[in-house]
């Protein structure tokens, strides 16, 4: 069986798909990025024989493909974060990159990531979905957590469906932040967790004046309208749900079979304990 190229971004999720790709058999070689990867990374290479790991920067696209060559990967699958800031960072890109960022007509999530994969399929590495291994941790429609959102809290994920749909359909970003149905906050650039924060942030800066806008959020995460599951697949995990418990947000609705969650149990006893409701529904 070919090596598997793995180009790891940051958090939890490429040591999941590692995890899993080395229990199905898989020689795994990992493409690690300097300014995104936990350096952890070269710990669990060490530990397992059949895990190799080059650390490459985030513009080195040609050094990326020819550590592939190298290595004799055919298949390759991209886990974790890259954020999107960081395209406008002070990160130099090699003649490939550049080349390919002077032809993107936006310079979006989808048309960065898909050029690269086109660049890589040109290459002969077929980049496949990022849930390869990893499709146990898919959301399954239905309440994850003892508590069910209440009436208020259903009315105000089925307006921020609506927005988070819209905003995602622009390929800006995949989660709102909704009270009394009313959009809080909408991601960018910044990524869930800082969304959910701002929230909390703007919610606290109105003070406790009398007010219609209910104090309590709903966030709300929902893959985009064609979502390609190779990359940019929404993820949640522990830190999601501190990051609410912190905002003062009291309900999460996820997209179900279009979500991974990480570390199911721990997720929902962190919810019940800080009494926030969890609900994966799925698309129309």
């Amino acid at each position: 069986m070919d090596k598997l190229g793995l180009i790891a971004g940051n958090g939890r999720f490429p040591f999941l798909l590692l995890e899993a790709a080395r229990a199905h058999g898989r020689e795994v070689v990992v493409a690690a990025i300097r300014e995104e990867t936990d350096p952890e990374m070269d710990a669990r290479a060490a530990a397992d024989a059949g895990v190799r790991v080059t650390w490459l920067s985030l513009g080195e696209l040609s050094r990326l493909i020819e550590t592939f060559h190298r290595e004799g990967v055919k298949q390759a699958v991209m886990a974790g974060q890259v954020k999107h800031k960081q395209i406008f960072s002070g990160i130099r890109p090699d003649w490939r990159l550049a080349k390919l960022l002077l032809n993107l007509r936006t310079r979006n999530t989808d048309m960065l990531l898909g050029a690269v994969a086109k660049v890589l399929g040109d290459e002969g590495i077929e980049l496949i979905p990022s849930t390869a291994y990893l499709e146990p941790l898919l959301a399954v429609p239905g309440v994850v957590t003892a508590r069910a959102p209440s009436e208020a809290e259903q009315r105000d994920i089925e307006y921020g469906k609506g927005v988070a749909r819209a905003l995602a359909g622009f390929d800006l970003g995949q989660t709102v932040v909704i009270a009394a149905q009313a959009c809080v906050a909408i991601e960018a650039m910044e990524g869930t967790d800082a969304t959910i924060e701002r929230a909390g942030q703007i919610m606290r800066s109105l003070g406790n004046p009398a007010s219609t806008l209910e104090r309590d959020l709903t966030v709300v995460k929902v893959a985009k309208p064609k979502q390609d599951m190779r990359f940019d697949v929404p993820v949640i995990g522990v830190l999601t749900i501190e990051t609410m418990r912190a905002a003062g947000a009291t309900c999460l609705a996820l997209e179900a079979n279009r979500t991974l969650i990480f570390d199911l149990d721990l997720v929902r006893a962190a919810a019940n304990a800080a009494g926030i409701a969890v609900v994966a529904q799925e698309a129309p």
